[in-house]
């Protein structure tokens, strides 16, 4: 099994962590910041504040948030970790006190991995939201200073990628739990942040649910035939494994609760949706979502056989642009593949999520061991894409964000960090969305290297103080 494994550490190079947190004023830009540009563009990242005992994994690691200002054409920079249970209870012992994915657990504890709030963030009444993949406390955090205000009441934990409606401000989530049931819970917050809806969902197995997909009026969940093999669980030892012979199983509920309708196709795996949305025919409402789908996310061969497709030590990444239709009163499911370039992490406008729309931004896989960007790849729903290069830059998500007043979906810019390794140097880079020019609009250096890190959120400036 090791020889399939890419056994990289994630201690050094663009993973390794930072050891300080600090704040820097007046950052050097090259090129101009549009005058329009005025928020606040924030990444979280794993970042350990103590060397973890044994193997660590890129998932392994204290929530850390880097955060670039813009106002006036100026830009300033600042990290806080997210101020977890967990961090201050590390920090009381002066150690880490749980090792890492990698590791063995007790199965008895109501706690076997420590809740890091290092995976996504979600801006929503007034605050930025932490959240950790495997499903934990929402931590709220203000988007100038970082600073952790706030605990969720979400009526329990909340995993990553919840999706805000941009039209009546709801904000729809998902729990799961690989060691205990209810293995899936929904839960709805309302413009204001007050839970309005949660229920338990019952599905077969518990499986990784890494994201959901939103429309006017349904969710959609991606149970997705990979999780930890039960029976190493059961001791204390976590295995991956994928059920080909599984079929995927997406399920559509009602936005507000009620039954799930599920649907069968291939097995596959996919860690983010980009949108979804809902039409009508003649035999009633049909659903579509687009994701970067998997065919098989576990590794069969030695690496050293496709050297070109990353691999997270027991994870093969070789995600290309796909679309699911859904027809609700036929029951039949179509799945297309709509591109051959591996891409992940995909963005789009979201002023257009839960509705059709004609765009998205994904950053193109790097041919390296580990998981990096080399550009930015931006699909037309019409027809073809355009490329935006790192000019040998690795690079991670890129966040859009509209033009103020702007009427036409790509109008605006992409905002994101990128990593010079011949220095070791980061950069905020903003590009235009709707010419993907070559030489970017603006590029703010940073005063130190930003780790490479998971998803990020703009925070415009105009909502920064609002009440929450």
């Amino acid at each position: 099994m090791s020889e399939l494994l890419n056994t990289a550490t994630y201690d050094a190079g663009i993973y390794a962590p930072v050891p300080d947190e600090r704040h820097d004023t007046d950052l050097t830009v090259v090129g101009r910041i549009p005058a329009e540009l005025h928020g606040v563009f924030a990444q979280n990242a794993p970042n350990p504040a103590y060397p973890l005992p044994g193997f660590g994994h890129w998932f392994d690691g204290d929530g850390m948030v880097h955060a670039v200002q813009i106002e006036d054409g100026r830009a300033s920079y600042r990290n806080r970790y997210v101020a977890t249970e967990g961090l201050a209870a590390d920090r009381a012992a002066g150690a880490a006190r749980q090792g890492g994915i990698l590791m063995p657990f007790d199965p008895t504890s109501d706690t076997p991995d420590k809740d890091t709030a290092n995976t996504d963030l979600v801006w929503h009444n007034g605050r930025l939201w932490a959240l950790w993949y495997l499903g934990g406390q929402p931590y709220g955090l203000d988007p100038v200073t970082l600073e952790t205000q706030a605990l969720g009441e979400w009526g329990g934990p909340a995993a990553a990628h919840p999706k805000v409606c941009p039209e009546t401000g709801e904000l729809m989530f998902i729990d799961f739990s690989l060691y205990r049931q209810p293995w899936l819970s929904y839960g709805v917050l309302s413009r204001e942040g007050k839970l309005v809806h949660r229920q338990a969902v019952d599905i077969p197995q518990p499986t990784f649910m890494h994201d959901i997909g939103i429309t006017r009026n349904h969710t959609i969940f991606l149970d997705l035939p990979m999780t930890w093999d039960q029976d190493k669980v059961k001791v204390g030892k976590r295995r991956i494994r994928f059920q080909p012979e599984t079929p995927s199983r997406f399920g559509i509920v009602p936005r507000h609760g009620g039954p799930v309708r599920w649907f069968e196709t291939d097995a596959c795996y996919a860690y983010h949706s980009i949108n979804a949305w809902e039409e009508t025919d003649a035999d009633g409402t049909v659903v579509h979502l687009t994701a970067c789908r998997i065919e098989d996310p576990i590794p069969t061969t030695p690496h050293e056989t496709e050297p070109e497709i990353p691999r997270l030590t027991f994870l093969r990444l070789h995600p290309l642009l796909h679309k699911w239709t859904f027809h609700l009163g036929t029951g039949a499911v179509t799945s297309t593949r709509l591109d051959d370039v591996p891409t992940e992490f995909p963005r789009m406008n979201d002023a257009f999520l839960g509705r059709k729309s004609r765009y998205s931004y994904n950053p193109r896989i790097a041919p390296l061991p580990t998981l990096a960007f080399d550009g930015l790849v931006k699909y037309d729903a019409e027809g073809g894409s355009r490329a935006h290069s790192f000019g040998g830059q690795l690079g991670g998500e890129a966040v859009f964000v509209p033009r103020p007043g702007a009427t036409v979906e790509d109008d605006g810019w992409l905002v994101g960090f990128t990593h010079d390794r011949t220095n070791n140097a980061s950069e905020l880079r903003i590009v235009d969305a709707s010419t993907m020019d070559a030489e970017p609009v603006a590029r703010i250096s940073l005063p130190r290297r930003v780790p490479f890190g998971f998803h990020a959120a703009w925070v415009p400036g105009a909502e920064i103080g609002s009440p929450a």
